[in-house]
C-alpha cells in the first residue's frame, strides 16, 4: 500500500465527492462534517470545486496542512477532529478502501489541481 495517496476531490449537485476507479468508487460523497472541513481548508483555492488535489497519509509529511486525530467509529464509519479547525468530520467506510483500520491520526494537504 501506498504511504502518501491522492485523490481529485469535485463539486457534484453541490456536494464534494470524489472518483477513484482503484478501488471502484465513483462521486463518493464527502458528508456530516468532512465537507465542511474541505470548504474550509479549499476557500484559497481557484475553482476548487472543478476538482483539487487532497494528498493524504497516516503519517506526517512535508506541507501537510492539517492533522485529524480519530475520535470514534458510528455507522460503520469514523470521526475525526482537527484542532486548528476546531470541526469533526465523518469519514464514511470507504476509508477502509485505504487503510486496513482507521488510523490514529491522518494528514492532509489540499492543493489546486495540476493542470
Amino acid at each position: 500500500m501506498n504511504a502518501i495517496r491522492v485523490l481529485h476531490p469535485y463539486k457534484h449537485l453541490g456536494m464534494w465527492v470524489f472518483d477513484d476507479e482503484k478501488v471502484g468508487l465513483v462521486q463518493e460523497p464527502f458528508v456530516s462534517g468532512a465537507d465542511v472541513i474541505i470548504e474550509r481548508m479549499v476557500a484559497d483555492i481557484p475553482n476548487a470545486d472543478e476538482g483539487f488535489a487532497l494528498i493524504f497519509s497516516d503519517r506526517p509529511f512535508p506541507g501537510f496542512q492539517a492533522e485529524l486525530e480519530w475520535r470514534r467509529e458510528e455507522y460503520e464509519g469514523n470521526w475525526y477532529y482537527s484542532g486548528d479547525l476546531d470541526m469533526e468530520g465523518w469519514l464514511c467506510p470507504a476509508l477502509f478502501k485505504y487503510f486496513d483500520s482507521a488510523p490514529e491520526k491522518l494528514y492532509a494537504q489540499f492543493k489546486p489541481k495540476g493542470r
